[in-house]
């Protein structure tokens, strides 16, 4: 691995990741604050803020902004999540100046035009809306902040409809300010790029970048519970949590693997019991989420409202049996999936300088292909027993319900099994 890493007078660290042969590149700025960082009061502020970004700067309007990336064929985009917010471009290897310029310029410069915030809030809640129009989509914010109910960390990223619309210039250009800090960000790039010329572009494009400020992060505390919503739909759409692993958990890799064995695949135990032989949905599926210090293990699944109570006993009973009786061949499975989708990842210019920027905001370093390999390698059949264990056994789980539940049982029937 030929990753290199410089860290600019100002805090801000440099990574490149050139990979001979490519024509092209992918660079992006990521950010240590997102969702979780805000208050009650700014809750969706991180989004609006994502979006704000590329809606004109001092020098640039929006227009001239998705002009001058789509004239040279690069695309421009952005996200924001719970912990991070990103900010990246794929480009062609002679156009890398041009997309370092306007990621400073636009992370640096952004005028945050009234109007523009006027009609961006506006779409922002027509986007808040679609997300609530689509049931398998915001019933994991409902399972969120079930888990975490009142803190940050549950709160939608989104925001509300009223919080957003409540936003204005100074708020936006606040919280900018003072969380958009040179130390706390990361200019990642991969594919057709040179280190020493990245570096120099760098430090051109964001020498104004702040260096102090204000990102406290308040801890996470998982609790629990139940919310469940009645609607007029097809499918029970029907979403479990318990307490999961932080990043920095001894058992991360262990439960990703877990994970895999449980709900990732076609040949998963959730896939084959509840799908393949019984028929009780479509979808279904298991996926850990870790955060800096915390995490849950969740599961997923959509059926018919006849078989929502068989559909939630089966999930449970898998969850709880995944303590005994694992099989060495489940686990070489899901090993070989998590290092198969680990390396085709490692393919990709745009996923590499994403898992680059990753890491180094988490770990404060890069962590080589080779040792998660050994790492995932290193998980064993006792292992994931022993997690399942720890994990589906005398917790409150969260449980999130959407559709129509006339036969769903109670939440405390459903919770008095894990306990």
């Amino acid at each position: 691995m030929n990753v290199r890493v410089t860290t600019l007078k100002n805090g801000l660290r440099v990574i490149s990741d050139p990979m001979p042969g490519l024509e092209t590149a992918a660079v992006g700025v990521w950010v240590d604050t997102g969702a979780r960082h805000e208050t009650a009061e700014e809750n969706g502020i991180s989004h609006v803020l994502e979006h704000m970004a590329f809606k004109g700067t001092a020098k640039r309007s929006a227009l001239q902004i998705a002009e001058l990336i789509e004239s040279v064929g690069g695309h421009l985009n952005a996200y924001t999540s719970r912990d991070q917010t990103a900010y990246f471009a794929r480009i062609l290897k002679d156009d890398v100046p041009l997309a370092v310029d306007i990621l400073g310029d636009i992370l640096l410069h952004s005028s945050f035009d009234k109007a523009e915030i006027i009609r961006e809030k506006e779409v922002i809640v027509q986007e808040i809306g679609q997300t609530y129009d689509t049931p398998d989509d915001i019933i994991f914010d409902h399972l969120q902040e079930t888990s975490f109910p009142d803190q940050p960390i549950g709160r939608s990223i989104l925001g509300t409809v009223g919080k957003v619309r409540g936003f204005d210039q100074s708020m936006i250009a606040g919280y900018m300010k003072s969380h958009y800090l040179a130390p706390k960000m990361v200019l990642s790039a991969s594919g057709a790029v040179d280190h020493d010329r990245l570096v120099t572009l760098a430090e051109a494009a964001f020498d104004g970048l702040a260096t102090h400020g204000e990102t406290a992060m308040e801890p996470a505390h998982y609790t629990g519970g139940e919310f469940r919503e009645e609607r007029d739909l097809e499918q029970v759409h029907y979403a479990l949590s318990v307490p999961g692993v932080s990043y920095t958990d001894d058992d991360y890799y262990t439960a990703q693997v877990l994970s895999g064995l449980l709900g990732g695949g076609m040949s998963s135990r959730l896939f084959q019991e509840i799908r393949e032989k019984r028929g009780l949905c479509y979808s279904v599926f298991s996926f850990s989420s870790s955060f800096a210090d915390t995490g849950t293990f969740s599961v997923y699944a959509g059926t018919g409202e006849e078989h929502i109570k068989e559909l939630s006993h089966m999930l449970t009973d898998e969850l709880l049996r995944a303590s005994d009786g694992i099989q060495q061949a489940e686990v070489e499975r899901a090993k070989a999936q998590l290092k198969a989708s680990l390396l085709m990842g490692m393919e990709s210019p745009a996923s590499r300088s994403e898992v680059h920027a990753r890491q180094m905001l988490i770990y404060g370093r890069i962590l080589p292909t080779s040792e998660i390999s050994e790492s995932i390698d290193a998980v064993t059949v006792a292992d994931t027993q022993n997690l399942a264990g720890k994990l589906f056994f005398g917790v409150t789980p969260s449980i999130a319900t959407l559709g129509p539940l006339k036969n769903l049982d109670s939440f405390d029937r459903i919770a008095a099994r894990f306990s």
